[in-house]
């Protein structure tokens, strides 16, 4: 992937140099997660509460920044650009509306956000109350050592996966999802996850087939590295790789095989249309 030299994004939050993530300040933590998530569920609008630093623990805790992690913050702040420049013409195009973009907030070790506390051990998530992706500049040395999902361009698939996420957060599709999900069971639950993780494979299938024909920035063996990544991070692999039975019914991001196929879908379609997993009788 061609990425250096490129514009950046200005919607980065870096809090790697901050302190005090451990744990949340007065009036966050456990409490003020539920009330957020509650709230969310019920359609309540929580952004003065969000909006309040004390109510969150913000900040980061962890080793110091290094090279390493440098060249990573860069690089996702030119990938978070290729998706705001690519989201905002498929929306004037697709949708007729305004594409709103995210904020990415990048960390080291720990940090605290509305959806929960972060580190590396979680991964890269989209908290939808915040708006915000979050994400450890570790992350993408897991992703290749830990996980055998190496090159820039799994690592772009990652980020891109996120901000999909954020996608549906704007088309009103997880808003709904959540609303749904918190009257099911466990299983249901999982299974409309399952239809979430893989729309946003499709979204990101959609956004690499558009990076390529707006920037031309992909290079030979980038959609190998992509597919690599999904099919890793696929939760029967992840859950055969951790020496576990294999447990279809707690599967919450799909398999390995759904994951590729769905981003192969957008890749090849390119219509926001064409990835609705909700109407799928087969994943």
């Amino acid at each position: 992937m061609k990425w250096q030299g490129r514009r950046g994004s200005r919607n980065i939050e870096d809090r790697r140099r901050r302190r005090g993530g451990g744990a949340a300040k007065a009036g966050g933590g456990i409490g003020l997660i539920a009330i957020v998530l509650v709230a969310y569920a019920l359609g309540i609008d929580v952004t003065a509460l969000l909006d309040d630093p004390a109510a969150q623990g913000l900040g980061s805790s962890g080793a110091p920044i290094t090279a390493a992690d440098e060249k990573a913050a860069e690089f996702v702040s030119v990938t978070l650009a290729d998706t705001e420049d690519v989201w905002s013409d498929i929306f004037s195009r697709q949708v007729g509306e305004a594409y709103v973009p995210p904020v990415l907030v990048l960390f080291k070790g720990t940090t605290q956000s509305a959806c929960g506390g972060a580190s590396a051990a979680t991964g890269p998530f989209y908290c939808p109350v915040e708006r915000k992706a979050y994400l450890d500049t570790d992350f993408f040395v897991s992703l290749e050592n830990r996980l055998g999902a190496g090159g820039d361009f799994a690592a772009a698939y990652v980020v891109a996966h996120e901000i999909a996420h954020h996608v549906q957060n704007e088309l009103g599709i997880l808003p709904q999802v959540n609303r749904m999900r918190a009257q099911l069971d466990e299983i249901r639950s999982n299974e409309l996850s399952v239809r979430v993780e893989l729309q946003a494979d499709c979204l990101a299938g959609i956004w690499t087939r558009s990076v390529q024909q707006k920037f031309g920035t992909l290079e030979q063996g980038d959609i190998a590295e992509a597919l690599n990544a999904a099919a890793q991070i696929g939760d029967d692999t992840l859950q055969r790789n951790a020496g576990r039975a294999m447990r279809p019914h707690t599967f919450t991001h799909g398999t390995s095989a759904q994951r590729q196929r769905w981003f192969i879908r957008g890749l090849e379609s390119g219509d926001i249309e064409d990835c609705d997993t909700f109407s799928a009788s087969q994943l």
